[in-house]
């Protein structure tokens, strides 16, 4: 039975976080963690709600050393959550403050210093082959799928992850605007954490102010994890940005002219990921050196007919990957979209992330998407497609205009819906669900 430590390659007194009090040691963390397991109720399931990252990070160890598993579902709405609950008995939570979820008990994070605190004088040892997490995506029924983490694979990934971005050899220490529970933020804030060698802040930004304060109390070297919707708001706030290291976004794609004007306000180079939660990070690239992946040390990509599958390194298994990808002869790769976003009108085909990203390049559009409903036919048997925007200085007909300029009169958007905001959750992300009720809300039946 092998097994891997809980936080590699690192001392006892070396700086393993960033609080508001200033910087925690890896020995006063583990003392934590296992003062908070101490404390944690009966049960082999625990739902880590915690939005304070340090919080998040004690807790998940504390479950593991607790024999707990963690569950990190997409959505912390009270259904979601009541129904993962069922599925797994024994299940309780751990929250920041008190959560009221009808059936289900819960231990709010306490105080850390009325907590008996051991002396930690050895690192914890994990074994490898243990699931540790289980991670959810909202799959097309809306029902949470569960995808197994296993400890050595976890390891694995974190190492990988900070291979590609190189902070093996320089670490930094990460501030995060992305949930720890979501995969991306999981993976990016905490495990690079416990097995890249970084440092991690306490705070979840989400304001450009917090984003900026937060990076202030920080020392360098110093990295944002974020996403575009983030960037693209901290770059209009016109507030100074501290100097940064690096800056890294997923969720969704990355426009080569936010990068560039990310790339020049930070003084960093902007990198992105890509993967899922299924697959976990895959490949990493500099937005402004291209359009090609590279794939994460290990991770291979197999095409069979037009599906890819991810295995190898860090990855659970072969799993198969929901956007179209060409493989290139120098091992890196190319994404095409999502199989599910792509638009077939009248024998003309494209993406709607391509889509997107033309609207969004329209001078005095804040955010847009476009939006391929269920009942995209029209009375003629033609598929329309819907568009929501924000774009305060500008009217329909302007932004119609805009459009004409840079696509097909087929794709154009019927309706075009102006909005004061689009419902982005807290990873920036639309889902398919939010649009399609806001379709429902404001597109009258039958619209052709």
């Amino acid at each position: 039975m092998s097994s891997s430590p809980l936080i590699s390659d690192r001392g006892l007194d070396d700086v393993f976080a960033w609080r508001a009090s200033g910087p925690v040691s890896v020995r006063d963390f583990l003392a934590d963690a296992h003062a908070l397991a101490a404390q944690l109720p009966e049960g082999g399931w625990q739902l880590n709600l915690c939005d304070d990252r340090y919080h998040f990070a004690v807790g998940f160890v504390a479950g593991l050393l607790a024999g707990k598993v963690s569950l990190q579902p997409s959505s912390q709405s009270p259904e979601t959550l009541q129904r993962l609950a069922a599925d797994h008995p024994g299940t309780t939570w751990l929250a920041d403050k008190p959560t009221e979820l009808p059936g289900l008990s819960g231990t709010v994070f306490p105080d850390l210093a009325t907590l008996s605190r051991p002396a930690v004088q050895a690192m914890p040892q994990v074994d490898d082959a243990k699931t540790v997490a289980i991670l959810f995506t909202s799959g097309s029924t809306g029902l949470p799928q569960p995808h197994h983490k296993t400890w050595g694979k976890l390891v694995q990934n974190g190492r990988a992850e900070a291979a590609a971005l190189g902070l093996l050899q320089h670490p930094q220490t990460i501030v995060g605007t992305v949930p720890t529970q979501h995969s991306y933020g999981f993976e990016s804030t905490f495990l690079v954490a416990l097995h890249g060698g970084c440092r991690f802040a306490a705070a979840k930004p989400f304001y450009p102010q917090d984003i900026v304060a937060a990076l202030q109390a920080v020392p360098r070297p110093r990295m944002l994890v974020t996403t575009p919707f983030h960037l693209s708001a901290l770059l209009a706030s016109d507030l100074p940005v501290p100097p940064l290291d690096l800056v890294l976004s997923a969720t969704a794609p990355l426009s080569p002219d936010l990068a560039r004007r990310a790339e020049a306000r930070c003084g960093a180079p902007v990198h992105e990921i890509y993967g899922s939660t299924e697959s976990s990070a895959l490949a990493s690239r500099r937005t402004l050196d291209g359009a090609a992946w590279h794939p994460l040390r290990a991770v291979r990509l197999e095409h069979v007919g037009d599906t890819t599958h991810a295995s190898g390194g860090h990855v659970e298994g072969r799993v198969p990957l929901a956007d179209v990808i060409e493989s290139c002869a120098d091992g890196t790769f190319l994404l095409h979209g999502r199989h599910a976003d792509l638009v077939n009108i009248a024998g003309k085909r494209t993406s709607l992330a391509w889509l997107n990203h033309q609207i969004g390049a329209l001078p005095g559009v804040v955010d847009a998407a476009f939006f391929l409903p269920d009942d995209a036919d029209d009375a003629d048997g033609v598929t329309r497609l819907a568009a929501f925007v924000v774009a305060p200085s500008l009217d329909a007909r302007e932004i119609m205009a805009g459009l004409r300029q840079r696509l097909d009169a087929i794709f154009l958007p019927r309706p075009l819906v102006l909005l004061d905001a689009l419902p982005r959750n807290n990873t920036g992300k639309l889902t398919r669900q939010a649009l399609q009720a806001l379709y429902a809300e404001k597109v009258p039946h039958g619209h052709g």
